[in-house]
């Protein structure tokens, strides 16, 4: 599969202007101290980062490659902080400098198994020892048409079921929630919740939340 590791032409086309959804479930952070330095990977327009930051944690930032969606976080939330990812999936941060990191639908958008990886390496690098990881990804759904556009991407570009691309051009992936498991076997898994959400272009869709932590 050719790089598909940030679609960055997407992203900073028509997925600039993209609604998401994913709730944050804030018990799942109850135990994390408010200034803790917590990360929003693939922030997009900064949904999460200003929730975090309405719930009182002062230290959340967020990353994203697409200077679009950056620009539109920076208008929303002037008084957040935001940074374009110009190398991803690398992190201006030192090792074990972070507490938590969020993957908000980020995997989903990383359909390339080497992609993914690193980019889950590059997380692990960046949180401290016991450090915290909660993802929430979009899970392989079991209707018809999603079970069809699997198929006819597997068949025509030999990517792996799941993968598919959406009537406005972006190839995203859906997962078994043991590859989930498998892609974060470097982290031990504290809790995981299914919920339905709706996605970016508007269908009710099957997810899982993970909440992990860094051994």
């Amino acid at each position: 599969m050719k790089d598909l590791g940030n679609q960055l032409a997407y992203w900073d086309g028509a997925g600039a202007a993209k609604t998401f959804t994913h709730p944050v479930n804030l018990t799942w952070l109850s135990g994390v101290n408010r200034t803790a330095r917590i990360l929003d990977y693939g922030c997009g327009y900064g949904r999460v980062t200003a929730e975090l930051s309405e719930h009182g944690f002062s230290a959340v930032s967020g990353v994203d490659p697409s200077p679009a969606l950056i620009e539109r976080a920076r208008r929303l939330n002037p008084d957040l902080r935001f940074t374009v990812l110009t190398t991803p999936p690398k992190l201006p941060r030192d090792s074990g400098s972070v507490d938590v990191v969020l993957l908000f639908a980020v995997l989903t958008c990383v359909p390339d198994d080497d992609a993914q990886q690193a980019l889950v390496n590059e997380v692990h690098r960046v949180l401290a020892p016991g450090g915290l990881l909660y993802v929430s990804d979009m899970v392989l759904q079991d209707d018809e048409r999603n079970r069809n556009r699997y198929a006819t991407h597997a068949d025509r570009y030999n990517t792996p079921y799941g993968v598919f691309t959406t009537d406005d051009g972006a190839v995203c992936r859906h997962y078994d929630t043991s590859e989930l498991h498998t892609l974060l076997s470097a982290f031990d898994c504290m809790d995981e919740h299914p919920l339905k959400v709706n996605t970016m272009n508007g269908h009710q869709s099957q997810a899982l939340q993970l909440l992990a932590r860094k051994r």
